[in-house]
């Protein structure tokens, strides 16, 4: 399954998590749920997905975690804020930077439209 198939069942399950839940749970919560929705779609996915950093040569195993990590190639980063800011963003592109995985998707439940909470991020991958 490619990445865009992949981010097609991510956004199916969240808007259905959003519709019956709807905003204002803590991120923990919605991250339980959607990778229990998305492991029943029979997707593989990893909660609390260790990225290890390199510096100055030395590898720290854990210099982050994404929230969810899909079939291997989608990371997905949750949040549950009134409204996205640019550090989101970043924050995931530096994680698909950091894994060499193309695609990720910014997720704010804490929107009242939830559709007004996804935000597809890209790593050009050097290009």
């Amino acid at each position: 399954m490619n990445e865009n198939a992949i981010a097609d069942r991510v956004m199916d399950a969240a808007f259905l998590i959003h519709r019956e839940l709807g905003p204002g749970l803590l991120e923990s919560v919605y991250e339980i749920i959607l990778a229990k929705q998305l492991a029943d779609m029979g997707l593989a996915v990893e909660r609390q997905f260790p990225i290890p950093i390199s510096f100055q040569g030395i590898a720290f195993d854990e210099g982050f975690r994404a929230d969810l990590f899909v079939e291997q190639k989608v990371i997905i980063e949750l949040k549950s804020v009134e409204r996205l800011q640019p550090v989101h963003s970043k924050q995931l592109l530096t994680y698909l930077r950091l894994t060499g995985c193309r695609l990720g998707l910014l997720i704010n439940f804490g929107e009242n439209l939830l559709k007004d909470g996804f935000k597809r991020v890209v790593n050009g991958l050097g290009t």
